[in-house]
């Protein structure tokens, strides 16, 4: 006789089907706040009378901030709990969402995408809940179904931003639906996210304030290096500053007796090599947004290349279809991973990748070559976020999660912003002048995009190399446990047969929790 569920097993699947759905959300809603701006930002400068450089700062802002806040989010929910580090996350996040929508100041508009930041923080604590709230049978699925929300997100933002800016309607309308979708994950997450204690311990709050500090002097020049100048003393000082501070933020982690990273786990070479992987999909991911958008936005009657494609068409006709293809390849990455592990998967993802920008370089006369080699792209990069966080999780204990996957994170943001700021590096040092009627016009040259999506692919490279060579085979088997879960497992066994002798065997014991 087949068995029925009762109304607790319904329950329960009912209840971590809520988490997974409500993880994504967060995760998709961080992925939005990071994109949303970016294909806006001239509309934001005309509307506000702002210069370019002030602009700048509406997208560097709200990296900054995550580079400071990510691991310190990450580790203060591994000690007090996720579910409140959650909450005051999507809190601040909303404030900076109302913020940025109802102002006309680019200066507060700059205050809201700081606030906006705090959203980063949302990836490793997602990831951290998930841990902790659903049986290893499920977590990898759900893993791989959250993870892939950071580049369905993405796309998400990219088409919305188009349908909502169309005739130069006011940008606060894309600021007005992160109000909305952060109040919309803020109720989920009261509602679904458990109430489960934190393992306790301290917080280095002195080496995430070091970290942050190493981190925003790395990222900042890579951010404004091109309108400062790549060579100017500024760029220079900053780099070095970073070099400083982050081998003393290494150093001090080292004499510190809870530190916020440990050594171990930064040199651990499953999780170097994953967090390698991390920064070179970062960079593809925004060589195939940024590379795409202004190729496709190119008048082809003056460059001889290009759609000149409005902000809205670029949006849905380009960047739609990839997006689409990423909401279904996430859940199937999580059965792929399941079934040969996360390293084959990994490195499948890459090859995808390298394919896609191949045609990207190859093949984009007609609006048929780019959309296929987007939506390969696209693909590429949902099946890798995928496939990141179970590798991480097999490699690292349940203590490691949150600041294991804030690193992973924050990899990301700087593979990101190198991929970014070597896209308009490229794409502003490889010009041509166009004489038209009106005046002398000057666009990149073509050999400047194909170099573009040509480096897209060197990196989805090197995160290939990374998958096959850097994590080694035992380290990425399927149902491999961590030391750290063997250990836990073992104590669980001894704690169960102690029970035994001093319980009443009629009534089930409860199942024991786990963190």
């Amino acid at each position: 006789m087949p068995h029925e569920r009762t109304s607790t097993e319904v329950a329960g699947v009912v209840s971590a089907r809520l988490v997974v759905v409500t993880m994504a959300a967060a995760v998709f809603l961080l992925s939005m706040i990071q994109t949303l701006v970016v294909p806006v930002l001239p509309e934001i400068g005309t509307q506000l009378g702002a210069s370019a450089t002030a602009v700048g700062w509406v997208t560097t802002s709200t990296m900054l901030t995550a580079s400071a806040v990510t691991p310190l989010l990450g580790r203060i929910g591994d000690v007090f709990g996720h579910r409140r580090v959650i909450l005051a996350a999507l809190v601040v996040t909303l404030a900076g969402s109302v913020l940025a929508a109802v102002t006309h100041s680019i200066g507060l508009l700059i205050l809201g995408r700081v606030l906006q930041g705090a959203s980063f923080g949302l990836f490793p604590l997602a990831i951290s809940v998930l841990r902790q709230s659903l049986p290893r049978e499920k977590l990898t699925g759900a893993m791989a179904i959250t993870a892939s929300a950071l580049g369905v997100g993405s796309g998400i933002a990219l088409v919305a931003t188009g349908l909502l800016t169309q005739g130069d309607a006011d940008y606060r309308r894309i600021f007005w639906l992160c109000v909305g979708m952060t109040l919309v994950v803020l109720a989920l997450s009261a509602v679904a996210i458990p109430r489960h204690p934190g393992q306790g311990g301290r917080v280095d709050y002195r080496g995430a304030a070091v970290l942050g500090v190493g981190l925003v002097c790395l990222l900042l020049p890579l951010s404004q290096g091109h309108t400062w100048g790549w060579g100017s003393p500024k760029v220079i000082g900053l780099f070095a500053a970073a070099v400083v501070v982050l081998a003393g933020f290494v150093a001090l982690q080292r004499r510190t007796r809870e530190p916020l990273v440990t050594f171990d786990l930064l040199v651990r070479r499953p999780v170097l090599a994953t967090n390698i992987a991390a920064l070179c999909i970062g960079f593809a991911m925004f060589s195939v947004f940024l590379g795409v958008t202004y190729f496709v936005e190119t008048p082809d009657a003056v460059a001889g290349y290009g759609f000149h494609a409005s902000v809205l068409r670029t949006s849905v006709l380009f960047m739609l279809p990839g997006a689409v293809v990423s909401m279904f390849t996430g859940p199937l990455a999580g059965r792929l991973v399941s079934r040969i592990g996360p390293r084959l998967v990994l490195l499948l993802a890459c090859v995808i990748g390298l394919v896609g920008m191949v045609l990207l370089a190859s093949l984009h006369a007609t609006t048929a070559e780019m959309i296929i080699g987007v939506v390969i792209c696209n693909a590429a990069i949902a099946i890798a976020y995928a496939a990141m966080p179970a590798l991480l999780v097999m490699n690292i204990g349940a203590h490691e999660t949150g600041v294991a996957n804030s690193i992973n994170s924050i990899m990301r943001t700087v593979g990101g912003a190198i991929g970014s700021a070597l896209v308009v590096t490229i794409l502003a040092s490889q010009v041509a002048t166009h004489r038209l009627p009106s005046g002398p016009v000057t666009l990149p040259t073509e050999g400047a995009f194909v170099l573009t999506f040509g480096l897209g692919g060197l990196f989805f490279l090197v995160a290939a190399l990374m998958a096959l060579f850097g994590v080694p085979r035992a380290a990425a088997g399927g149902g491999t446990l961590t030391a750290a879960e063997i250990r836990e497992d073992e104590a669980l066994g001894l704690a169960g047969e102690f029970a035994t002798s001093s319980i009443d065997l009629s009534e089930p014991p409860p199942a024991p929790s786990r963190s």
